[in-house]
């Protein structure tokens, strides 16, 4: 038992299961804010452009529910095809901003990758008057 416990937290520490755990919440914060754009900025437009204030509530009924009074006999049967529309335009923009997020990190990289190597630093005087010396003394 000592020995799973033991393999079992060289595993959990290691570096590769904390980056991937610190991703995991970050993600999940990532997934919240790109949510809100979405949910908060970008439905409620597209709704005043079609004209409807609740986008997710277009539907296509294909048999309307049947009500006795206030209680339900036999729910309604739709097509909720907003709901669906509102899903893909999730993921696109999920999508969209990744690979903005993903192209920027890119470009950072590049950047840095193309930064001029450091000149090596001017020898001290007196290390220019010996390697002088030295080459005299080769001719």
């Amino acid at each position: 038992m000592k020995k799973i416990i033991k393999e079992f937290k060289e595993f959990a520490v290691k570096g590769n299961v904390v980056d991937m755990a610190v991703g995991v919440i970050i993600g999940g914060a990532f997934g919240k804010i790109v949510t809100s754009l979405v949910g908060d900025i970008v439905m409620p437009a597209i709704s005043a452009l079609s004209g409807d204030a609740d986008f997710t509530g277009f539907k296509w009924v294909i048999r309307q529910a049947v009500m006795d009074g206030a209680n339900v006999v036999t729910p309604e049967i739709a097509i909720n095809y907003g709901s669906f529309i509102q899903t893909i335009v999730d993921f696109l923009i999920i999508a969209f901003v990744i690979f903005m997020a993903i192209k920027g990190i890119n470009k950072l990289k590049r950047k840095e990758e193309e930064k001029p190597a450091e000149k090596p630093a001017e020898p001290a005087a007196d290390i220019k008057l010996l390697t002088e010396i030295r080459d005299l003394l080769k001719k």
